[in-house]
């Protein structure tokens, strides 16, 4: 493992009742890199998300966080070794404010988390001016609409200070210009030194933002290697985006 690698998945898989959803899955990621990752519905690939950040376990294979072997931690444990996710079902505390809500992150995340809840607070309102959200502060989290949950969604991980952040569909249901906003968000995260791998199915988001794109089909990794590249290999062009553009 290089050194300039924060996570390494050697051989990642995960079953369902005897359905393979992840297989043989394995791939290095480097620091301050981001890594795209698509493939059509049902590919795998929340389901690997979930195996990185520990909500889901493997049946067979290793993850590898700067060196250590992550297999068993669960979630609160890698969210302070400083794995941070957003989810693609947002569940926000409803009945907390939106300030609260990324607060509570900001006590959580990496090292145990701010153990200030001054500090917290002001970390989570720097956190919301940054993602758009400051004129939203006050309000209650289940009164936001689609696009603002989004954010909220992206404001929480962050105030858990990651090391590596994985996004599972930020841009769904995003208008052109809000998916063009939510692009430079991330590439000004990465900017800061944060490491990403991002589920889309936003091309031209995916497209912009990746150095390096993996893909994954019925649970197995087709491709890798370099945005262009890859989007125009025949065997992505018909798994992902159809036969008919084959």
């Amino acid at each position: 493992m290089s050194a300039d690698t924060i996570l390494e998945a050697q051989g990642l898989t995960m079953r369902f009742l005897g359905l393979v959803a992840v297989n043989q899955v394995s791939f290095a990621l480097a620091r301050g890199e981001i890594l795209g990752l698509i493939g059509p519905n049902g590919a795998g690939k929340t389901t690997l998300i979930s195996l990185i950040s520990g909500t889901l376990l493997p049946v067979a294979g290793e993850l590898l966080f700067e060196g250590r072997s992550i297999n068993g931690l669960p979630p609160h444990a890698r969210a302070h070794l400083g794995i941070g996710r957003t989810f693609q079902v947002m569940k926000p505390f409803p009945r907390l404010s939106v300030l609260e809500n990324v607060t509570v992150g900001a006590l959580f995340g990496f090292g145990g988390g701010e153990h200030n809840r001054s500090k917290a607070r002001e970390q989570a309102r720097a956190l919301l001016d940054f993602t758009g959200l400051q004129h939203r502060v006050d309000q209650h989290a289940d009164e936001l609409g689609g696009p603002d949950r989004k954010r909220l969604e992206l404001a929480k991980a962050l105030a858990m200070k990651p090391k590596l952040l994985l996004l599972d569909e930020v841009m769904a249901g995003l208008t052109h210009a809000e998916i063009d906003e939510v692009v430079e968000i991330i590439k000004k995260i990465r900017d800061s030194g944060i490491t990403i791998l991002v589920i889309e199915h936003v091309m031209r988001a995916i497209r912009s933002l990746s150095d390096r794109i993996v893909v994954l089909h019925h649970g197995e990794m087709i491709a890798e290697g370099m945005p262009d590249a890859v989007l125009a290999d025949p065997r992505v062009i018909e798994a992902y985006l159809g036969k008919r553009r084959a």
